[in-house]
Parts: C-alpha cells; structure tokens; sequence
C-alpha cells in the first residue's frame, strides 16, 4: 500500500495569517495606494531594492498630493523594513502596506501608515509589486487552501460512493448505481449464460467506476491518496483487476472491510481510517478534543476549559497543550497608565473591542486617577501565544466549524490538557 506524506503547518501561524488576510480584504485605499509586495525563496533582496527606488521616483508624478505622499512614504516604511533582513527568509516575504484610516475611521487626511509583514506557509515562488486601492491577497490566500485532499472509493456489486477528505471535512462527492444483475438468475436463463452476462456487466461496470475516479482524484481534485472500501470481495476484485489508472493504483493507502457501499460507505471507511490518516489535520483535532473530553469526563484533573480558568493555568505553567477555536473573536484590551505605570486588562469581544477601548481610556486610573494611558489590543490567540512561549506550551488552533470544534466551543471555546493535576 501507498504511503501517505502529510505536511504539518503550524496551526497558530496559519490562523494569524487568514485572521490577516481577512482584514486586508476589507481594506481600501483613498487611491491607488496600497502595496503589495512578494518575494520569492531565493529571490535577491537588492533586486527588490533597487525596483523600490525605481517605483518612488515613479510615485514623485502622481498628480494627487496626498496620494503622492502616502506612496512615497508606503515605500519608504517598505525599503527599512527590508534593510533589517541580510537576505530573504526561507520561504520568501510578504508585505502589504499603505495609509489607512484609523480604527473607527476618519476624515480624509487622518490615514496612518500601517505595515503587515508574513511570512508564507509554503515556498513562496511569485514575485509581485502591486500599488493599487486594494491589497492583493489572493496569492497568499491560494496558499492557505488544503493541498493534502485524500479520495474516498466506497464500492460493492450495486452501488459506489466517491468522497473527499479535506480541511476539517469529509464530503460525499457522488453515488452511482451499478445496474449488475444479482446473484441468482431468473427462471429459463442457463446458469453459464448468466454467468457469463454478470461478468460482462461487472467489467462494464468496474471500467465506468474507473472512469469517474479518475475524473475526480485526478482531473478534478489532486488527491494525495486512495482509500478503497465495501463489503465482500468486490473492492478487492476491482482492485486486483487493476481497473485504475495507474497513477490511482499507486496511491491506494488501504482496503477497509465495510459493511455499506455509496455515500453510508464513504462515511463509515472515514470512521475507520483514523490510523491510517492519522497525520490528517481532521483527525488530529478530533484526537485532541476526544482526549481533553476523556480527561474531563473522567475526572482525571488533567483538563481544564473556559478562558479565565485555562489562562490561570497557563501563566502558572501548568498547560502541556492549549486547544483554541479559530471562530473564538476576542480581545485583550490592555491599558497602561503613563504616570505610576498600573496595568488594567479587559477580554472582550472582538465587534465591542473599540467602544471598550475608547471607555478604558476615559476613566482615571484606579491606582492614582490620572487620566493619561495608552491602550494596547491584540487578538486572544496571539496573547495565548506570547505566554505559551514562555512556558513551554504547545498551542493547537482548530476549526470552530467542523464536529469536535463545536464539541469544545459548547465548554468556551478553549481547553488545555495539564502537566499535572493542580489539586493534588
């Protein structure tokens, strides 16, 4: 059987990355202001340089004052950025940067020059300079998308399923009657005849499986394996019979002994395949909310959920691993006061996360009452982040959307499986 090869992206970095790109899309520039710079691996970061320089003598005859001076100064912020790297990182770079509105808008002439540098999760193999009134995301955005899609092949004398594992789903792509006889001929029909008819309508049948599998594994989705299931010999009568195109054969990773064919099939080898794809992201974050439940359910002590108590935990180096749903939308809100240096934090939601920042910073301190702070926000799982590199902790983001995401958003979205009972 095959080998299945799954590359392993780290979840926290992949979340920033889509938390980035879903604000960049929302972003639009006064003018075509905004840019979008990718370097490739490998790609000299002088080259990058020099085309920087070229583009703000460029910008010096955009007729638009403001514009000008936002482009100029967008690439200005750009090019230091790039002198403290002695070369390209090893994937490549991503920068957007250009003059946005302040948090809670403003009047025209209030834009403030804001820089996101990413480092993308793949090898980045593009080069692109885009100055426009958008930021162009698309790339980075492709990169994000699940490469590693396993097909399902559930099949037996009278139907056949086709599935698609990928992300945080199993999909039934389609189901197909098989249109061959049953086993017992009618009355007046001589058992060789019927024989041999069943045979010719099993071939024809295998041959048309063959077909749509190829279509959809090869031509359609680019599949990184096969998994061929069903009741009784027919899967293996079908596979011996070596009715897929070659390059399917070779990715069949296991025959599993099912009870259903069609789409019952496709679910039911998904069930069963858990060793087999036991790197599939799916199935690690169904193994880390099964066993944080399992410590839970029995009493272990080793669990712990909900926010307040998990972060508890974590700033005390308790946490071995922190599970987190990616849909979880919220802020800590840190304000500092300037005078006697008193920290106040809030955690709020992600739509409250101005208004509270703008009360945070009306009210007076509660050590010294002065009203002169500076406020500081950054996302829940960022903050998580920072300390869990401190401690030692690993951090999993998982889907909010798919089954055992709901199972720990129905505990606050937040779990942590502990290095030792804490009541003990």
């Amino acid at each position: 059987m095959g080998k299945l090869t799954i590359q392993k992206p780290d979840s926290v970095q992949l979340y920033k990355i889509r938390k980035i790109l879903a604000e960049l899309s929302q972003k639009t520039g006064r003018g075509t202001e905004l840019i979008s710079l990718y370097i490739p691996k490998g790609k000299q970061l002088h080259e990058v340089i020099n085309i920087l320089r070229e583009e703000q003598g460029t910008a010096d005859n955009i007729k638009s004052d403001l514009t000008r001076t936002h482009v100029v100064d967008s690439l200005s912020r750009v090019l230091q950025r790039l002198k403290l790297y002695k070369k390209t990182p090893d994937r490549g770079l991503v920068i957007f940067c250009g003059a946005l509105p302040p948090e809670g808008g403003g009047p025209l002439g209030s834009e403030v020059i804001k820089v996101y540098e990413l480092d993308p999760p793949k090898d980045l193999k593009t080069f692109l300079y885009r100055c426009d009134d958008h930021f162009h995301v698309d790339i980075l955005k492709n990169m994000l998308k699940d490469d590693n899609l396993i097909g399902f092949l559930a099949i037996d004398a009278k139907d056949t399923g086709w599935g698609l594992l990928h992300g945080d789903k199993i999909e039934v792509l389609k189901e197909t009657g098989s249109g061959v006889a049953g086993k017992h001929r009618q009355g007046g029909q001589s058992a060789k005849r019927f024989q041999k008819l069943r045979e010719m309508e099993l071939t024809y049948y295998f041959n048309r499986v063959a077909d749509i599998t190829k279509e959809y594994f090869i031509d359609i989705y680019p599949i990184k394996g096969i998994i061929i299931s069903g009741p009784g010999p027919t899967k293996d009568d079908f596979i011996d019979g070596n009715y897929l195109e070659y390059r399917l054969q070779d990715m069949i990773l296991e025959t599993i002994d099912a009870s259903y064919a069609g789409a019952e099939g496709i679910r039911e080898a998904f069930a069963k395949s858990g060793e087999i794809l036991s790197d599939f992201r799916m199935i690690e974050e169904k193994k880390m909310v099964e066993e944080l439940f399992k410590h839970i359910n029995t009493n272990t002590g080793l669990a712990s959920y909900g926010l307040n108590e998990v972060l508890t935990f974590l700033k005390n180096n308790v946490v071995d691993k922190l599970v987190i749903t990616d849909n979880t939308n919220l802020q800590r809100i840190e304000v500092k006061c300037k005078r006697c240096q008193n920290v106040t934090e809030d955690i709020v939601e992600q739509s409250k996360a101005i208004a509270r920042k703008t009360e945070l910073l009306n009210t007076p301190c509660p050590n010294c009452k002065s009203k002169d702070s500076e406020v500081t926000a950054q996302d829940i799982v960022d903050y998580i982040a920072l300390i869990a590199a401190k401690t030692g902790t690993k951090i999993e983001v998982i889907s909010g959307k798919a089954e055992h995401g709901v199972m720990l958003s129905s505990i606050g979205n937040v779990g942590a499986i502990l290095r030792y009972n804490p009541n003990q």
